[in-house]
């Protein structure tokens, strides 16, 4: 009995001070309207002196490409960054992989770049086959690139194609390692290596050449997964023609569907459905092909089959249908281009344990690893207007820029992924559903969905200005 007594104390001891450590380390969800806070008004300063600066570059198209191999080699004895040989490397995607090591490669991964030049103003597309862009990536890639070819970080537009079966062990923090498998620098080393290869070899490849734009809807692959029919679905596929008067050809798109058709029992690495759309574009003669992730929160592939029975028949299917509009896809010689990189400021972080209630930031911050510099991003290439977003970014709030954008004379695309992260972005009206997307990954308070848009509204406004 006097064993019993000790027992029940302390653990009526350790239960008091789990419950005040609760207590202690939650608060009430701020909802003060973001346009009085002080990121709001130091985020929209930086947009007003961006666009008071901006000018509009024409003339004739310059194109480059690149290409780099980020299938990591396993089962050496030791870790090399060089070769991108390391004695195991996790897959990134899915938190029941509980970080397991990779068992084998069903398709190669790649990091692809495309240069476009036009009346001394440039810029670099960057895509992976990689669940995000990690942010400490971005960072040394740009800080590399810009030291060796002088480009700055400002000119590199990174996306993802978001596969769940990619490389991992890039990220720490208890968030990161759950999705990408315990961190590893050494295969940071060697991602930032491919990167910078991949974009170094774009640049110096940039010859005389010609683009164009288009889209088509594809909505039989491709559903809203967070709540159903009662929303919309982005099913819009952007793309762009680029090509070498003497040289090579490449062809770039977007696509807002998740990269999700294997689950987490697959332990190959794969570029899910984009890697298949990627491999017949080339097939069918372009040199690179690049697929960017595109509006993706809220939307789940849709298509026949299982697996990578799915991931055919999706990337296929996308690949058949853009073959017949490239073809009669009109290519300039001649382009305006003008880029726009606006540094965020991001509200503290409202990572919820209920509807009303979140961690205290501080102890929320102890959880993931650094943000970074946190970019959204805009291009007016030609008539197309394209964004880049740090998030899963909405399918719906995308459709509203489109729509927008075509009463101006002007297609619009809005990629994710591009070299921070900051959960999901949605729009506000989901923000209090009790959902994966809206509760468990949105990290930043009701207002991140309202205040992103009006972000990406302003600088979209700015790049179809008369006057720019």
């Amino acid at each position: 009995m006097k064993y019993i007594r000790i027992l029940l104390k302390v653990l009526g001891i350790l239960t008091a001070i789990v419950l005040l450590l609760l207590i202690w380390g939650l608060e009430r969800v701020d909802d003060t309207p973001y346009f009085n806070a002080g990121y709001y008004i130091n985020t929209m300063e930086k947009l007003d002196s961006l666009s008071g600066s901006l000018s509009l570059a024409e003339g004739t198209v310059q194109a480059g490409f690149g290409r780099a191999g980020i299938t990591p080699g396993t089962g050496a004895a030791e870790d090399d960054p060089v070769s991108g040989v390391f004695r195991e490397v996790p897959l990134a995607g899915y938190g029941d992989r509980e970080g397991e090591p990779a068992e084998g490669v069903h398709d190669s991964l790649f990091v692809k770049a495309v240069a476009i030049q036009t009346g001394g103003e440039l810029m670099v597309l960057v895509a992976a086959d990689m669940l995000i862009v990690p942010p400490h990536i971005s960072k040394a890639v740009g800080a590399l690139v810009e030291e060796r070819t002088g480009i700055p970080r400002s000119r590199l537009f990174f996306s993802a194609t978001h596969t769940h079966s990619g490389v991992g062990a890039w990220s720490e923090g208890v968030v990161g390692e759950t999705f990408a498998g315990p961190y590893n620098p050494y295969v940071s080393e060697w991602l930032t290596g491919q990167f910078s290869r991949a974009i170094e070899l774009a640049v110096l490849d940039l010859k005389a050449g010609k683009l164009g734009t288009g889209s088509f809807e594809a909505p039989g692959l491709i559903s809203n997964r967070l709540v159903g029919e009662k929303g919309q679905k982005n099913s819009a596929f952007v793309y762009m023609v680029v090509k070498q008067e003497q040289g090579r050809s490449a062809i770039l798109g977007s696509y807002s569907a998740h990269a999700t058709t294997m689950g987490g029992d697959n332990m190959l690495f794969s570029a899910d459905y984009p890697g298949y759309w990627q491999r017949k574009m080339e097939n069918a003669g372009y040199d690179l092909a690049l697929f960017f992730a595109g509006s993706v929160g809220s939307h789940r592939p849709a298509g026949k089959g299982e697996g990578f029975e799915k991931a055919r028949f999706i990337g296929e299917a996308l690949a058949d249908t853009l073959r017949i509009h490239a073809e009669t896809t009109v290519l300039s010689t001649h382009s305006a281009l003008a880029c726009m990189t606006l540094e965020m400021e991001l509200p503290e972080m409202y990572v919820r344990v209920t509807d009303g209630l979140r961690l205290r930031p501080f102890i929320a911050g102890k959880l993931f690893p650094p943000m970074g510099e946190v970019y959204i991003q805009a291009a007016r290439i030609g008539e197309l207007i394209w964004c880049t977003a740090p998030c899963d970014f909405s399918g719906e709030l995308a459709i509203g820029y489109a729509n927008a954008m075509y009463r101006k004379g002007y297609k619009s695309l809005v990629t994710s992924f591009n070299g921070a992260y900051t959960g999901y972005i949605i729009p506000g009206k989901y923000y209090h559903l009790n959902e994966y997307e809206s509760r468990l990954m949105s990290w930043f308070g009701p207002y991140m969905g309202p205040y992103t848009d009006e972000l990406i509204r302003r600088m979209m406004d700015v790049l179809v200005r008369s006057d720019l």
